[in-house]
């Protein structure tokens, strides 16, 4: 011990912080800083400019022949990609025993690259980890204290077990901003981004928790930036619906991976999506539809999710 707290291994695994850029000239200093205040020494930056349009690139070069004695960093320049492209170009890149999944709009704390990299060191059989994050604003100035909780309304209670977490993650993705720190080597098995989607990130976390290999740290790891780009929280309705028809199809693509009660849970939230889509459509009847589909199947879920729960307590 030194100074009171627990002296880490000399073997401190590297953490690759990976960093998808594009069109974030406004942001993006602030996301490469914040790279460097982080305590945790044994790291890399892999940066990759997507294609941006606008001064990212330029912005992003300066920093590095201001920095490039501080840190090992790895900058690529090309065409627009997509952002699943682009994160299993950076994973390829990296050198790093642990992938930490960054963003450019947005910027990690201090401390949340020790904490994930303590749970990953002490829960081997997890191969990945998520935390928590604060939600700001465009100018940096916070809007809320916790992006799981203010921002998405989701129940931390239920990230404290597997069956919690995968209830979680198919019902209810609450997942907001760069929240995960994942290993290198899991992405053999989960075969990295689908490039065949926009969003990736669901179907991405689904593929990971269908082997109940995530776990969750309740520690603010990251600030989660909401601003008028954010692909997600688009208010155009025709994009809106286009997003909700790729999340039903991964939903729809992803249901092989389980089995009850969750296959039963993931056919239940394709029908919300359903849902989502007929009212975005101004469509009654398929909506209706869709509701009572959905209703009926979550009522199933928890009824085999009580009988499991009875089968294991008579064991």
């Amino acid at each position: 011990m030194v100074g009171g707290l627990p002296m880490r291994s000399t073997a401190t695994p590297l953490v690759s912080v990976l960093i998808p850029a594009f069109n974030h000239e406004r942001f993006v200093l602030r996301c490469l800083d914040s790279v460097l205040e982080d305590p945790y020494e044994a790291k890399e930056l892999v940066i990759i400019d997507d294609g941006s349009t606008d001064g990212t690139g330029e912005r992003i070069i300066e920093w590095i022949n201001q920095h490039r004695e501080e840190i090992p960093i790895e900058y690529v320049r090309r065409d627009n990609r997509g952002i699943a492209a682009t994160m299993n170009e950076l994973a390829a890149r990296a050198h790093g025993e642990f992938l930490r999944l960054g963003s450019s709009d947005d910027y990690l704390l201090p401390g949340g690259l020790g904490a994930q990299v303590d749970y990953l060191l002490e829960h081997p059989r997890k191969w990945a980890v998520i935390g928590d994050s604060i939600v700001v604003d465009q100018e940096g100035r916070k809007l809320h204290d916790s992006g799981m909780c203010d921002l998405h309304h989701a129940n931390k209670g239920l990230y404290q077990s597997d069956e919690g977490i995968r209830m979680a993650v198919i019902s209810h993705w609450a997942i907001g901003g760069p929240v995960a720190l994942i290993r290198k080597r899991s992405l053999e098995t989960v075969a990295g981004w689908n490039e065949s989607l926009r969003i990736d990130d669901w179907d991405f976390f689904l593929r990971l928790v269908s082997h109940d290999a995530i776990g969750f740290i309740d520690v603010r790891v990251c600030a989660y930036r909401l601003h008028s780009s954010n692909l997600s929280r688009t208010r155009d309705t025709r994009a809106r619906i286009l997003n909700l028809l790729e999340s039903q199809s991964v939903a729809l693509r992803r249901i092989s991976l389980f089995s009850d009660p969750y296959r039963t849970l993931l056919k239940a939230q394709s029908h919300f999506i359903g849902a989502k889509i007929s009212f975005l459509q101004r469509r009654l009847w398929p909506l209706a539809f869709h509701l009572l589909v959905y209703l009926s199947l979550v009522v199933r879920t928890r009824i085999k999710l009580r009988s499991a729960l009875h089968l294991a307590e008579g064991a």
